[in-house]
């Protein structure tokens, strides 16, 4: 006889930059989280579906916990806290490369949640294993259901994790159809795609300071659609960084997220990129609101 269907909650939390999007992507086994090197890549709650034989597991990705510098990072935090709420499971992650203080803090505030917690040790392709045990000893004295080392972007333990995880879920429906990845948006997935190349082209100090807003999203055929959008930036010096000489810039951005959009709507794509300057957008309520950063996103 077949087990009854398990399905539930599970939200990855931790600091910035340690890998959770690329766990997500890694366990559904499809780009629905954009990835950087630079922290505070993901802004907003990122749901996942997982599909497994006889349970579906959804994944809350969330913004890294910072402390916040202006509205934008008030409403990521307000992400995270969002997340948490009826959830069967948490998972907090850590780079073992680089523990902080900061990843003790977090676990002191989250180990105490009615739920199981699991400490997932991510990017442990990088150290031997003799460098792994003295974190998993500085962790072992807090309230984790297990303490799993994982490498996201090797893949390694993540079979593992998600056999635990179902474990740990409750019997109940099958929440989303087995064809949903993400609850994203089409508009959503492709603006961050667009927000992904600028984060992994541009010079440090600008995109912390970029949003996207897509102007029109127009099927022309079965094989064509026509994308046009606009990078917004707080100072004219970043505008002309990210337009580049002669353009440069703004090409090999649209160039690199225009194959990822044709790749997510399987034909080919015509995109438009503009760049405004928008001063101190970060801080404006309106202006969050039109860059699709409010309740509910």
């Amino acid at each position: 006889m077949q087990d009854k269907f398990k399905s539930g909650f599970v939200a990855l939390i931790g600091r910035p930059n340690v890998g959770k999007s690329t766990l997500l992507n890694a366990m559904v086994g499809e780009k629905v989280a954009i990835v950087s090197p630079k922290p505070q890549t993901t802004r907003s709650r990122l749901m996942g579906v997982v599909k497994l034989e006889n349970a579906q597991i959804v994944f809350l990705d969330t913004p890294g916990i910072h402390k916040a510098k202006n509205k934008l990072g008030e409403y990521m935090m307000q992400s995270v806290e969002a997340a948490l709420s009826g959830i069967d499971a948490l998972c907090i992650m850590l780079d073992v490369t680089d523990v902080r203080q900061q990843d003790h803090t977090i676990v002191k505030q989250y180990t105490g949640l009615s739920v199981p917690v699991y400490l997932l040790l991510n990017k442990i392709d990088r150290l031997i294993p003799q460098e792994i045990l003295p974190i998993i000893d500085e962790f072992s004295g807090y309230n984790f259901k297990a303490i799993l080392p994982i490498s996201a972007i090797k893949n390694d333990g993540v079979a593992e994790l998600l056999s635990i995880l179902e474990e740990a879920m409750p019997q109940g429906p099958k929440y989303f159809p087995d064809d949903m990845m993400t609850d994203q948006p089409e508009r959503i997935i492709i603006a961050e795609l667009i927000r992904e190349k600028a984060l992994l082209y541009l010079q440090e100090e600008v995109p912390h300071g970029v949003g996207i807003e897509i102007l029109k999203i127009e099927q022309l055929s079965d094989s064509l659609s026509e994308i046009h959008a606009t990078i917004y930036c707080e100072k004219d010096s970043h505008k002309r960084i990210i337009i580049g000489k002669q353009g440069s810039m703004i090409k090999k951005i649209g160039s690199g997220a225009r194959r990822e959009i044709e790749t997510l709507l399987g034909h080919q794509v015509h995109l438009d990129l503009w760049v405004k300057v928008r001063p101190n957008w970060r801080n404006s309520q309106a202006d969050l609101r039109t860059l699709g950063y409010t309740e509910g996103n």
